[in-house]
């Protein structure tokens, strides 16, 4: 997304009204522009390799090749919100770092917060880690390089290809893996719980039932992390 431009978003579904409505609904929103529509995925392959575009709008069902079967072949995918009539698929979907899934039929409010995740996520791609120190970290926040004073954090946890980072009372997206945050944090003090959160140890308020409370948020732990959760509390 260039800087000062909306997000570009490609429109992929095989109903006609469909389209229509999403249209309708997009242009109300207009945080968005929309650059085009396909009405199956095999077309819209073809345009995305012509034109990139920010956020995809796309159905599964399609014939031809469903909305899934394509993001699995785009070597560069859009930040992409699924539009479909069917439940089913949203396993599948989210293990394809979707960033939502809206049920057929949707309403505006609804699809007014997919795409604010959609646009925080592409304001994140401008947010990059820079630096980590024993007592701090900078990231690039476009032109801003901002310091965050590690003992404000209180987790981060998985956004796809990126990262939030919580601290009190507000949150960043940054452009990193959470494995990238892992090897580069410093350990103890911080600790993988699951696959998609790292905490820090220092700001757990309690566990109950393998579940961190920290300001108020639940935060669970898989079975696979529990053991070196356990050692690294020296339990009395």
């Amino acid at each position: 997304m260039k800087e000062d431009l909306p997000p570009q978003c490609l429109i992929v579904d095989d109903n006609r009204v469909a389209r229509l409505m999403l249209r309708q609904f997009l242009e109300k929103i207009a945080v968005v522009q929309i650059a085009g529509e396909c009405e199956d995925a095999i077309s819209a392959r073809k345009v995305l390799q012509e034109k990139p575009v920010d956020i995809l709008f796309l159905d599964i069902e399609m014939p031809g090749m469903s909305g899934l079967e394509l993001l699995k072949v785009l070597p560069e995918k859009p930040l992409t919100i699924l539009t479909t009539a069917k439940q089913g698929y949203a396993v599948e979907a989210f293990e394809l770092n979707v960033v939502d899934y809206l049920v057929k039929p949707f309403s505006f409010s609804r699809l007014i917060l997919a795409v604010e995740r959609a646009v925080e996520l592409l304001r994140g791609k401008d947010t990059q880690l820079s630096q980590i120190s024993p007592d701090f970290l900078f990231i690039k926040e476009r032109k801003v390089i901002r310091k965050l004073d590690l003992n404000d954090i209180l987790w981060m946890e998985a956004k796809g290809d990126y990262a939030r980072v919580h601290v009190p009372g507000k949150s960043y997206i940054i452009h990193s893996s959470l494995r990238l945050l892992e090897e580069r944090l410093p350990s103890p003090r911080f600790i993988r719980v699951h696959r998609s959160y790292i905490i820090a140890l220092d700001k757990i308020d309690y566990i109950e039932d393998m579940v961190v409370h920290i300001h108020d948020v639940a935060i669970p732990v898989s079975e696979s992390y529990r053991d070196q959760l356990l050692q690294n509390l020296h339990l009395l």
